[in-house]
């Protein structure tokens, strides 16, 4: 089968990505513009396309005939119309499991960033300020400790249950918020308006979903009383921006702490950018997914489901 994979550079360049077995003519770029023209033209004879965030709509999808299976390197598929993937008999793949260590340690990078004030600290030793205040420590942000903090995880998987290991290590309290609007399925979760209530941090892990839109919007935000650190490592349609960047403003929130965004690469005009020289505020470019074993882990597994596809079919 001939497969295109159309975006290699979201991998390190020194990390192996072997062919897949079964997979006679492989064509691979390392980026591709989102472009449909170029897309289609790039896999018009394709029965595999690999790909990690090249949008794939109906209007393309529809236009490749020998089109069998659309292999993502990533968890989330919202970039994919799964629709049209049905009505064309295309398969569509993501692969899970493969950063459930990586992102939980991102997430603490995170938090202990903004409650350490770890990027101010770091500006002040490099741009002067720390020489111009003489002093042999300088402490102008309080630096917070996690223990005896209540951290609140929103979207309990795999990755926000290790969340909660790290943070009880940390002598941290964990709640688990139920869905929005439901009762408590068991005694190890707590009610959503009850977390957002009782939080010192609360971290985000959840799917991208309806249900999940703008789920951190100034409603739910005024529901909390603590004044919490947010930390997004979900997806960035989950926090509705100009709704942080008031509460944030208003010290509605102490702080918030982010790997994704609702365009990205992030906007030139997103409001979040205006937040850039908070002493709490810590932004990563979406990169909590990639440490070197979760890359090796993830074509692993890939690899694997690129194979067994073939050989069924």
């Amino acid at each position: 089968m001939k497969a295109v994979f159309l975006d290699r550079g979201t991998f390190l360049d020194t990390i192996d990505l072997p062919k897949p077995d079964g997979i006679s003519d492989y064509q691979v770029y390392d980026t591709t513009p989102q472009q449909p023209a170029l897309i289609i033209e790039r896999c018009q004879e394709a029965d595999i396309i690999i790909t990690n965030k090249v949008e794939l709509d109906r209007s393309i999808i529809e236009k490749l005939p020998n089109l069998k299976l659309i292999q993502l390197t990533a968890t989330g598929i919202n970039n994919v119309d799964q629709d049209a993937c049905d009505d064309h008999g295309v398969a569509l793949y993501n692969v899970a499991g493969y950063a459930i260590k990586s992102v939980p340690e991102h997430t603490f990078m995170l938090i202990l960033n903004a409650m350490r004030a770890g990027v101010h600290y770091h500006r002040k030793v490099t741009d002067g300020s720390w020489q111009q205040q003489g002093s042999f420590c300088l402490i102008d942000v309080p630096l917070l400790d996690l223990e005896q903090q209540t951290l609140g995880i929103i979207g309990v998987g795999t990755i926000g249950k290790r969340v909660s290991e790290i943070a009880r290590a940390f002598g941290m309290t964990v709640l688990w918020a139920e869905h929005q609007g439901r009762a408590p399925r068991d005694d190890s979760y707590t009610d959503f308006e009850v977390v957002l209530d009782s939080a010192d941090v609360i971290s985000l892990h959840c799917p991208l979903t309806p249900a999940t839109q703008h789920l951190i919007n100034h409603q739910t935000l005024s529901k909390m009383s603590k004044k919490p650190l947010i930390v997004n490592l979900a997806r960035g349609g989950v926090v509705d921006s100009a709704a942080i960047v008031d509460a944030l403003n208003n010290e509605q929130i102490l702080g918030y702490a982010s790997d994704v965004f609702e365009q990205e690469p992030i906007a030139a005009d997103d409001p979040l950018l205006s937040l850039a020289d908070h002493p709490r505020v810590i932004f990563s470019p979406h990169n909590a997914w990639g440490s070197i074993a979760a890359q090796k882990r993830l074509w692993e597994i890939l690899c694997k489901q690129v194979s067994d596809f073939i050989a069924q079919h």
